[in-house]
């Protein structure tokens, strides 16, 4: 695939923004530690989102590689490696994966990456999930990660997008009022007929499978899943 400008930009700017940033926040936010109010809400968010999506891989993953495309600080991956998953885990922020990989029990079947999730030489797979990590790019930038990830990939691909709704919308426009400094990359909401439509588009050949969309708090995320098979 060759890469969006777009595309390419937000890849720098999340990686300085979790490196220089938030990677303590993160730290906390993915852990049992007492966290803020609006954070908990994130949190609980965030682990129901984790739980759906790993409901839609196989129980057993006994030979099966998947890619995890955006492993922040690791809790999919170590699940997905657990049911027997050769896994590949990678990330554009070191100090994640660093996070991660020290949490990660050591005889788990797991390499951790820093690094772009379309680079080619992470070979082929049999799943790929991509938790909230595309959330920041447009729609078109989405469909085309996808599309590069589908050319890889022989079972299917779950993801994430930010759906535009007016709760969400309202929520994006009070983190405006923050200092420049104090704010993450942008969250772009998409229109889920869009996504529908460009992944049909893209890829003819594949299926839209289960969708979910959870929502609580500071939360709202839409899960949806490909099926390149």
């Amino acid at each position: 695939m060759t890469q969006t400008a777009t595309y390419s930009d937000y890849r720098g700017k999340l990686e300085t923004y979790f490196d220089k940033t938030a990677s303590k926040a993160w730290e906390q936010l993915t852990s049992d530690a007492p966290v803020s109010g609006v954070r908990a809400t994130v949190r609980a968010g965030r682990n129901e989102m984790r739980d759906t999506l790993l409901s839609w891989l196989p129980a057993d993953m006994t030979g099966k590689r998947l890619l995890d495309a955006g492993c922040g600080t690791g809790a999919l991956a170590v699940e997905a490696a657990q049911r027997g998953a050769e896994v590949v885990a990678i990330d554009v922020a070191g100090s994640l994966v660093e996070i991660a990989r020290k949490r990660a029990p050591a005889e788990l079947n797991i390499v951790w990456r820093v690094g772009d999730m379309l680079d080619p030489s992470l070979g082929r797979f049999d799943h790929v999930v991509a938790m909230d990590s595309l959330i920041h790019y447009k729609a078109f930038d989405i469909v085309e990660v996808l599309r590069g990830l589908s050319d890889r990939t022989s079972g299917s691909m779950v993801f994430t997008f930010a759906p535009q709704t007016p709760l969400l919308m309202i929520a994006l426009g009070m983190g405006r009022l923050f200092p420049s400094s104090d704010r993450s990359p942008a969250i772009i909401p998409v229109r889920e007929r869009l996504i529908r439509t460009l992944i049909k588009n893209a890829m003819p050949t594949a299926e839209l499978g289960r969708d979910r969309k959870v929502s609580g708090g500071f939360y709202t995320s839409h899960a949806l899943e490909v099926l390149t098979a």
